[in-house]
């Protein structure tokens, strides 16, 4: 088993499948290669300051550890996405999650293209105005024009 380090790998997996957890969340995608399993591990700045993030990010690899590779389908990459919940929960409860993560049948949501034009609903066109406000209206009467005032 290896380790994803390059942010396009990241990037690739997160537009593949994911499984929702209270501790982390699994995100995975299949290779074309006939590589061994990678798995990669991100905590983001909102779940704490770094000490904090560290600590997520070896419990979540701890558990990576003690889980057997069978489970894990070949040819494939995963990245474990740590919670806030991870520093709390219960280090043989997230293993169980992890688990189960591995063999529910994962929710795929694929990051693609936007929407086709036809199927987005439509807006109407704003109207921009043509001169801006103050060349419309003109000098407003019995007032100076702005001139920058220095105190005495």
């Amino acid at each position: 088993m290896d380790r994803l380090r390059q942010r396009a790998d990241f990037v690739a997996v997160a537009n593949g499948a994911r499984v929702n957890s209270p501790a982390f969340v699994l995100q995975s995608r299949p290779r074309d290669d006939s590589g061994p399993i990678r798995v990669g591990f991100t905590v983001t700045k909102k779940n704490g300051n770094a000490p904090a993030r560290n600590r997520i990010r070896r419990r979540l690899r701890e558990l990576v550890k003690r889980l057997d590779p069978v489970s894990m389908q070949p040819h494939h990459d995963y990245v474990l996405v740590g919670r806030r919940d991870a520093l709390s929960r219960d280090f043989a409860t997230m293993l169980d999650d992890l688990r189960i993560a591995f063999t529910k049948p994962a929710r795929h949501t694929h990051k693609g293209p936007a929407k086709t034009p036809a199927n987005r609903p439509s807006k109407a066109p704003s109207k921009a105005p043509s001169k801006a406000r103050s060349e419309r209206r003109g000098p407003t009467p019995g007032r100076a024009p702005a001139t920058s005032r220095k105190p005495d």
